[in-house]
């Protein structure tokens, strides 16, 4: 590849502690941001009286942040570094972690989320494409680059899984959710801190990605815009992953203690989940690699939906155990799957807006999922049946998705 002979590739142990470090920017996006949320949704359902639906709408609320992010981050990219949008964004979302803490009407908390996910969506972008950058340098471990940068949200789970049990238990009344929020902006404002260091060293990529493209193309970076309908099968599939994944890891929880789990399992469960991410960036780098077309976002799709479905078919530990495993190991390297694709597919200089493009239609799904899952939730079929029909939605998802080609 042109753009890989464009720079010199880094040195193989900084590349990988520079997309370690990237990671602290996926952790603080969804880890602690948005995932955080199934942890506190019990105990603030319960403070607050809400109904399910109106918990779910919380994260509805955050989806639609996010949507509106992932519309406004290609055109901040056009104006600022990556890096300085990756900072600025963290910076913004640990701020918002904290103010959720003095908050308790509803209006408010909506207000929260929805601006959490603006956030959240900034973050994400910019890292992943400084991550697709990184990879692109260092071009025979793109995959596990990518994966590393993507399992960071894992990093995010699990903390927030062994830090929140513990802080619910000995906060002191009333409102102890409150304490986990601030605990939680706390690790955000660290992780933060951490992400200078790669922002300054890869601030030069931007530069270097647009030098690539008209190396390789011959052209100005004015090209040609993203084939959309090229990729719609893949772009369907995206849409309906974000519908699925999130009734999951929204209400998961929720129904576990439902179903009688109790805190020690509760965290053993979440925690392992949150280690599954990490570790999957090795388990499907070679699958990341050498797919060209939808079907790494097909495959995983799949398998999202057996893992979603299972705690909705028997409350079994070993089941249940392996359902967090299974998802976790699966579902952010389904996300690096397509930035992945849009690397193998696309010039460089359509990278920033290939990933937006999915981005988007990830977030409109999130919109969906959480709102339909707490409506069933509220009526006869319960929490059991919401996931159920997560897990068909993923299922469609994988059938489209396997229809897209190679561009």
């Amino acid at each position: 590849m042109t753009s890989s002979s464009a720079a010199p590739a880094p040195r193989p142990l900084p590349a990988l502690a520079l997309a370690f470090s990237l990671s602290l920017g996926a952790a603080i996006s969804l880890g602690l941001t948005r995932f955080s949320y199934a942890l506190l949704l019990p105990p603030m359902r319960d403070d607050l009286g809400w109904t399910y639906l109106l918990a779910g709408g919380m994260n509805t609320a955050n989806a639609i942040g996010y949507l509106v992010g992932a519309l406004v981050t290609p055109l901040l990219l056009r104006r600022h570094a990556p890096g300085s949008i990756l900072l600025g964004g963290a910076a913004l979302a640990t701020v918002l972690m904290a103010v959720c803490g003095f908050l308790l009407g509803s209006p408010a908390l909506l207000l929260q989320r929805l601006l959490a996910g603006v956030a959240s969506a900034a973050v994400f972008v910019a890292g992943g494409l400084m991550a697709a950058r990184l990879g692109a340098l260092d071009a025979r471990r793109s995959g596990l680059l990518l994966g590393v940068y993507y399992g960071g949200v894992g990093w995010g789970i699990a903390a927030s899984s062994l830090l929140v049990p513990v802080v619910l238990a000995h906060a002191p009344e009333p409102h102890t959710w409150v304490w986990a929020w601030w605990l939680l902006a706390l690790l955000c404002a660290a992780c933060t801190a951490a992400l200078a260091w790669p922002a300054r060293v890869l601030r030069q990529l931007d530069a270097q990605g647009a030098a690539a493209s008209t190396a390789a193309t011959g052209a100005t970076p004015k090209q040609a815009r993203v084939p959309l309908r090229a990729l719609a099968p893949s772009l369907a599939g995206y849409t309906l992953f974000g519908v699925g994944y999130i009734g999951y890891m929204t209400f998961v929880i929720a129904l576990l203690k439902e179903q009688g789990l109790g805190t020690a399992g509760i965290t053993w469960f979440y925690t392992l989940l949150g280690l599954a991410v990490v570790a999957s960036a090795r388990v499907w780098a070679g699958l990341l690699e050498r797919s060209k077309g939808g079907g790494a976002l097909a495959l995983l799709n799949a398998l999202l939906g057996v893992a979603t479905v299972l705690p909705a078919l028997t409350s079994a530990w070993p089941v249940v155990l392996v359902s967090g495993l299974l998802f976790g190991g699966v579902f952010l390297s389904l996300v690096a799957s397509t930035t992945a694709l849009v690397r193998h597919n696309l010039p460089p200089s359509q990278w920033a807006a290939g990933i937006s493009a999915f981005t988007i239609v990830f977030a409109a799904g999130q919109i969906v999922g959480p709102t339909v899952v707490g409506a069933i939730a509220d009526a006869a079929g319960g929490l059991a049946r919401g996931l159920v029909f997560s897990a068909v939605a993923l299922w469609m998802g994988a059938v489209l998705a396997w229809r897209q080609k190679p561009l």
